[in-house]
């Protein structure tokens, strides 16, 4: 379970864009206030190049980041271009996590490929740590397009449903991440706030959208629609799209 850096820098101003300000700020709050005077120390799960870092680091300059990976190229650019500290760790480790002395743990764009029963573990792990929790970027299986075309339900569903497959680690939770984690953290005892963070697609992200629309066809035939090829290629004529994402903040 990993992705290419092109992609990851393709898809970083659409991701810093979308994500909800006020649980951002949610977030920079907690650790700081976790923190007290000395600088707040965040473990950030699949950190990948080291985006979630980049996106709080305007609030947060003065933090220190445990950079949390298993692909060991992505693990080295994200720790040389964020100064964090790199943890190579396989996530279905999640005791062996570095969170002592922890603020705060976050992931970004993570949740929808993980399984149910490794979000309850996380919750569990993180209650028993006392550490907040602030995941953004959560697919939640909503795509608009502008202009519509006939397909675009039908392609939808087949990749909601490719989504939903084993990442890895099990059954993932794909489109239903947000709520689910919403309500497992809840279960666990964690005071939990969502807000939506979609992703809105303009000409100015032509390469963004081409990589994406591509993916999406590819994966929705995989799934057996003969069709999304042929709605791949009718699609690369850009449009406008709104991609639905769910942001979270759970509180011990």
């Amino acid at each position: 379970m990993s992705f290419s850096s092109d992609w990851l820098a393709l898809r970083e101003p659409a991701d810093h864009a979308a994500r909800d300000a006020e649980l951002l700020a949610g977030a920079v709050a907690v650790a700081r206030r976790a923190a007290g005077d000395a600088p707040p120390v965040i473990v950030d799960l699949g950190c990948g190049t080291g985006a979630t870092v980049r996106a709080l680091a305007g609030a947060l300059p003065e933090a220190h980041w445990r950079l949390v990976d298993a692909d060991a190229a992505l693990l080295a650019e994200a720790a040389r271009r964020t100064g964090g500290t790199p943890h190579r760790l396989d996530l279905r480790t999640l005791e062996a996590l570095p969170l002592e002395g922890a603020h705060l743990v976050t992931a970004s764009a993570l949740l929808d490929l993980m399984p149910r029963d490794w979000v309850a573990a996380l919750a569990a792990r993180l209650r028993a740590a006392g550490v907040g929790f602030y995941a953004a970027l959560s697919y939640d299986g909503w795509m608009d397009w502008t202009p519509v075309l006939p397909l675009d339900a039908a392609v939808t569903a087949a990749f909601n449903t490719h989504q939903r497959g084993d990442k890895g680690l099990g059954a993932a939770l794909g489109p239903d991440a947000g709520q689910i984690a919403a309500q497992v953290f809840a279960e666990h005892g964690f005071d939990v706030r969502t807000a939506d963070s979609p992703w809105q697609l303009t000409p100015s992200e032509g390469a963004l959208h081409a990589e994406l629309v591509a993916g999406i066809a590819a994966a929705a035939a995989e799934t057996g629609l003969e069709a999304a090829q042929d709605w791949g290629a009718a699609r690369r004529t850009f449009a406008t799209a709104r991609i639905g994402h769910l942001d979270l903040l759970a509180l011990p």
